[in-house]
């Protein structure tokens, strides 16, 4: 499965909505199972600590988290687009769950899921081998201070805007401040309050340096030169 979404980068946006710890009724005790055996584990992502998410995340955890098969390389690649972020992930292995068993599967990563107060989760089934494993992937999606994936110019991109730097605009996520300027994909953005953009790298810093605030982008769009006015939020911390 694809990991990444390079070239592009997200810019991430606090939150702070508490997430909860109930379970829903009506799941098959085989999760509960699941989640108290000793060979099962969960991995919590790096710097996603239950209150690193719950400041992060864009709205309160639903009481059913959504779960869907991870049949395709893409399936992360989209929910990343929407501005969703894995939290962590479980293993569980056939000798716990048997292959053929996927509500059983299921049941236990939507008891996880809600006991760490996850939106969504990826559930990949087991391959061959003794050591064949369920998988499920939690995701929560977090607000974004940007909310709109970018690139560094190509060099005919360059000749073609008479430019020496800037960054085109991939996935423009609903409801971001990048939506609500009017931003659009294919959109050439070339300078931040004035100043030439370099490449990918420093429009990322320029942003960073400017969360909170209202910043004006020179946008190039079928060969129009716009202003676009993106009213940045804010990051929770350094890290991400």
């Amino acid at each position: 499965m694809n990991r990444r979404l390079a070239p592009f980068a997200v810019l991430l946006l606090a939150g702070c909505v508490s997430s909860p710890s109930h379970v829903p009724q009506g799941v098959p005790d085989s999760g509960t199972h699941a989640l108290t055996h000793p060979e099962i584990r969960y991995e919590e992502s790096p710097g996603r600590d239950a209150q690193t998410v719950a400041r992060m995340r864009a709205t309160a955890p639903p009481d059913a988290p959504r779960i869907d098969a991870a049949t395709d390389a893409d399936a992360e690649a989209r929910l990343t687009s929407q501005g969703y972020v894995r939290i962590g992930r479980s293993r569980f292995p056939v000798g716990i769950i048997d292959r053929g068993q996927e509500a059983d599967a299921r049941a236990a990563a939507l008891r996880q899921a809600t006991s760490i107060g996850a939106d969504r989760v990826l559930l990949a089934t087991p391959g061959s081998g003794e050591d064949a494993t369920w998988i499920a992937d939690y995701y929560v999606r977090f607000k974004l201070p940007f909310g709109a994936t970018f690139r560094d110019l190509r060099a005919q991109e360059l000749i073609t805007l008479g430019a020496t730097g800037g960054v085109a605009i991939g996935t423009v996520i609903d409801g971001t401040p990048a939506s609500r300027a009017n931003l659009i994909p294919g959109d050439f953005v070339i300078a931040v309050g004035g100043k030439a953009i370099g490449d990918r790298a420093d429009f990322q810093d320029r942003l960073k340096r400017s969360t909170g605030q209202a910043v004006t982008l020179t946008v190039i769009r079928n060969g129009e030169t716009l202003q676009r006015v993106v009213k940045l939020g804010v990051v929770s911390d350094g890290k991400d």
